[in-house]
């Protein structure tokens, strides 16, 4: 029975109403000596509890998609085949544009928000990951005049723990873009959602690590290469963009600073610079690796400014500092802009993050230079030339300080 499915939630509902009824059925009922009663007494209590927090775990997961399966909750899945040195560049020498094209095979995928959605599963030929992708087409893809249209691509990657679909299920990115993309407010993106959580009980960091993963490269070489090779997708760096939420935002922007030939943009919701960020983070465990996973590092230490523009947001300290500190860090051509958001809004969690999904998705349209169905995207309103904006009600205004929990 599937983690997330509608099964296991029914059959845990039942099991707690059962569970709320057989104290008040049986509690005096029960007959026997005195410690057999206390025993029966207490299993029924213990039933109890346990349903309720068992139940209160799924709704949880449900709303948040933190585990996508039994494996992701029991710390027993490993999608990492082999983990070589593939050096500093992330290829192990191997001439990407020689290697042939090879053609997946999709399924529809299933589950809350998924409904268009098709799955794969990819063995990264490059990482040595095996693990399943989610990709999502826009409305024009199918369209006549779209027949010989290659469209831009935006990688989503979740928190930590989070699962692939989530962004579908709990951010309904596709139910809140897909209308404005064909009014033409939203350029025609394809959404590709690669799994992330590679490792049992640890957060990759989004970073190669040689004998351990090398998640990097699965998710700007593997992925993006498999959506080139099967969908009409623009090439890198122009049409690509990464976009992430909690430790998915961190690799977001690490991808984008560390691979400015993969991708032109990049979108932050509620990140950080700093591996140690997420505890779990294998990329915080050693200090050289935890420094080359540091886009502010990295963008500091750039000897030719990387041509990229990054989109920031974030709450007083959950992510405006690390967006301010990159702000301060870059230099033409590289640009930040930083959206400060009030503890007014909400929490490090999903009501905070999904309403920002059409703005970043508009900047995206206007910095990749994109054309809609019915023109070119309106840019957004200046704020008299700062990259600093608060969004607050629909609304952008000047504002200041954040850093993730």
């Amino acid at each position: 029975m599937s983690l997330t499915g509608t099964p296991f939630l029914y059959t845990l509902i039942v099991l707690f109403a059962v569970a709320l009824i057989l104290p008040l059925v049986l509690w005096s009922r029960v007959r026997g000596p005195q410690a057999l009663r206390t025993a029966a007494r207490m299993l029924m209590l213990i039933f109890a509890q346990g349903t309720a927090v068992a139940l209160v775990f799924v709704l949880v997961n449900n709303a948040n998609s933190l585990y996508d399966n039994w494996a992701d909750l029991l710390g027993t899945g490993n999608h990492v085949q082999q983990a070589a040195n593939l050096g500093a560049d992330g290829t192990g020498g191997i001439a990407l544009k020689r290697l042939p094209k090879v053609k997946q095979t999709f399924t529809p995928a299933s589950g809350p928000g998924m409904r268009g959605v098709r799955e794969t599963q990819l063995k990264g030929r490059v990482s040595g990951v095996n693990a399943e992708v989610y990709v999502w087409l826009p409305p024009q893809y199918g369209e006549a005049r779209y027949a010989h249209h290659k469209f831009p691509v935006v990688e989503l990657l979740p928190g930590y723990p989070g699962s692939a679909k989530a962004w579908f299920g709990s951010l309904h990115v596709t139910r809140q873009l897909e209308p404005l993309m064909r009014d033409g407010q939203v350029a025609p993106f394809i959404l590709v959602a690669p799994r992330t959580n590679l490792l049992a009980g640890v957060d990759t960091g989004c970073a190669n690590i040689p004998g351990t993963v090398n998640a990097d490269s699965w998710l700007s070489i593997d992925v993006p290469k498999m959506v080139m090779d099967n969908f009409r997708a623009e090439s890198a760096p122009k049409g690509w963009a990464v976009s992430g939420y909690s430790a998915g935002a961190h690799c977001a922007v690490k991808l984008a600073v560390a691979h400015p030939d993969r991708y032109m943009a990049a979108v932050s919701m509620s990140g950080y610079n700093d591996p140690i960020g997420e505890r779990n983070s294998l990329a915080a465990q050693n200090l050289r690796i935890r420094a080359e996973n540091n886009p502010y590092l990295l963008l500091k230490g750039a000897r030719t400014p990387p041509r990229i523009a990054l989109y920031i947001s974030g709450q007083p300290r959950d992510g405006y500092e690390a967006g301010i500190a990159l702000e301060q860090a870059a230099k033409a051509p590289t640009t930040v802009h930083v959206i400060f958001i009030p503890k007014s809004a909400g929490g490090h969690n999903m009501a905070l993050w999904r309403p920002q999904v059409v703005p970043s998705f508009r900047w995206l349209s206007v910095q990749m230079g994109q054309h809609s169905a019915r023109g070119t995207i309106p840019p957004e309103p200046s704020s008299g030339g700062s990259t600093h904006a608060a969004l607050a009600s629909g609304t952008a205004s000047r504002a200041g300080a954040g850093r993730r929990r």
